[in-house]
């Protein structure tokens, strides 16, 4: 059963029916407590009535559904950067107890191939009915659009007929841009990293950690600081397994540097387009008096094997 008005189990009656009366102290101040209403929190959390309850009493307020639109042109690798993932991922969690069952449904358009990777990421962060409602389009997504939401609603720029008042296809006039955050919400000053991995690099040589990629298009997350100096970094495929090899013996993935981490913590990701064996190797070589210690944290991320299927049926996903 759905848990909607009209598509009841006895089981969810009777959970509606003793939600009603646990929260009779509060329906009065609510603005429209109907069964709609109620049911609503009940399967955002899944007729759990003590977590409903909980949930209820913290918000109360009158829940709209809306579509969304997700534009992914531009969505790149710069954007995996582990602290905004983490960030938007609190920000999910938080809509999603503060206002459940709000989204209808969610458009993702000119998602490209690292979509699924991204998608991947924050997937977590989101509940099984909420990942329901996430809908991946081809290359035929502005008809697709016009389906579900009138034409006036939609900018000429997806398809539909709505304009600015000076003729703007994109409506940037309905976009409200947000200003500087005062400093009196802030959750912390900045943003303090831990990492997983700290190594001690004698001078004159290398530190070299070895990421088995079994299939193409994963993606290496790395980020990394120096202690006193700057510390060189560079990616490479093995040629042969099953033995350490030096850098020229190698395949040069990314081109080995130095990097100023002791000032600013690096971090960067690269899409493999070839399974293997991944080689990062922390270069001091060139330093004949000081050893660097480097703390770094490497991942693996993989794409979500669902909406890759998705994209490959689609047919044509918009180039990275």
């Amino acid at each position: 059963m759905s848990g909607r008005v009209g598509d009841l189990s006895p089981k969810q009656k009777e959970a509606l029916a003793k939600f009603r009366e646990n929260v009779q102290d509060v329906l009065p101040t609510l603005p429209n407590p109907d069964d709609h209403f109620l049911l609503r929190w009940l399967r955002a959390r899944s007729f759990d009535l003590q977590k409903s309850e909980a949930m209820l009493r913290k918000t109360g307020k009158k829940i709209e559904t809306v579509t969304l639109i997700y534009d992914c042109e531009g969505l790149g690798l710069k954007h995996l950067w582990k602290p905004a993932v983490e960030a938007y991922g609190e920000f999910l969690c938080m809509f999603e107890e503060n206002y459940p069952e709000t989204l209808k449904r969610l458009f993702v358009v000119k998602a490209p191939k690292l979509f699924p990777v991204a998608y991947n990421l924050i997937k977590p962060f989101l509940s099984e009915d909420t990942r329901k409602k996430i809908n991946v389009l081809g290359a035929n997504w502005k008809e697709v659009l016009l389906k579900y939401i009138s034409p006036d609603q939609v900018p000429v720029e997806y398809g539909g007929t709505m304009t600015d008042p000076d003729g703007d296809p994109k409506c940037k006039s309905k976009i409200n841009y947000g200003g500087d955050i005062p400093k009196k919400y802030y959750v912390r000053d900045q943003v303090k990293q831990q990492y997983e991995h700290s190594v001690q690099i004698s001078r004159g040589s290398s530190h070299q950690v070895e990421y088995e990629i079994l299939f193409p298009g994963c993606v290496l997350r790395w980020q990394f600081m120096s202690d006193g100096s700057d510390i060189g970094f560079g990616i490479f495929l093995k040629t042969k397994m099953g033995e350490r090899q030096r850098a020229g013996e190698m395949t040069e993935v990314l081109a080995s540097q130095r990097y100023n981490a002791h000032l600013v913590p690096e971090d960067g990701t690269l899409t493999c387009s070839n399974p293997g064996i991944y080689v990062l190797r922390f270069d001091n070589t060139y330093s004949f008096i000081h050893a660097k210690k480097v703390s770094f944290t490497v991942e693996v991320l993989l794409p979500d094997k669902a909406s890759e299927e998705k994209m490959k049926q689609l047919g044509e996903a918009t180039p990275k």
